[in-house]
């Protein structure tokens, strides 16, 4: 534990994590909940997986605008509530020099959309129909706005990149993989 001590003269205990660091960069006076560990380190014991999924994340992302590109990685990470996937995205796209205002509204881009173009849009709203598949398809709308925004290859490459991130996120999901300890590029 770490002691941290208020703007108000407040002690308070906080478990040694990013989170906690945070906390102690705006003097959070409460402390923080303790971090949990992650349930397997899953790269560890399927080394060939892992390797075969930075390849194909990297086959994925050619042709993808790299800022396009996070804003999918980050909405569909917000739809599987992958917080490892969130923490790493959000960091990357502001190190690629995206918004904040952006960002925050991506929950609610339909919503918000006069933040977005209009190709960003359809990548968003495929995005959606790739990675919530309740009515077992893509509906015909949705993938033909994205098909008026995209040519053939960058509509085939934007779907393998849905489909990527979302394979990512079933992994961070499922191992419980610990958000907040990523640093911009790390794994590229």
């Amino acid at each position: 534990m770490t002691t941290n001590t208020t703007s108000t003269g407040t002690s308070t205990d906080t478990a040694p994590t990013a989170a906690a660091d945070t906390a102690t960069n705006i003097q959070q006076s409460t402390p923080l909940a303790r971090e949990h560990a992650p349930r397997l380190q899953w790269t560890e014991f399927a080394p060939e997986v892992y390797k075969a999924m930075v390849r194909l994340d990297a086959a994925a992302r050619k042709g993808v605008d790299p800022v396009l590109l996070e804003l999918v990685k980050i909405r569909a990470s917000q739809l599987n509530h992958c917080a490892f996937c969130l923490d790493m995205h959000t960091k990357d796209a502001f190190a690629a020099g995206e918004s904040v205002e952006r960002i925050v509204q991506l929950s609610a881009w339909e919503e918000s959309r006069h933040f977005y173009t209009e190709k960003e849009l359809a990548a968003l709203a495929l995005t959606e129909a790739v990675t919530v598949l309740t009515d077992g398809f893509v509906p015909d709308d949705v993938y033909e706005a994205a098909a008026r925004q995209f040519d053939e290859a960058e509509l085939t490459q934007l779907i393998a990149a849905i489909t990527v991130i979302n394979a990512w996120n079933r992994f961070g999901v499922t191992c419980r993989l610990v958000a907040g300890h990523y640093t911009p590029g790390q794994y590229k």
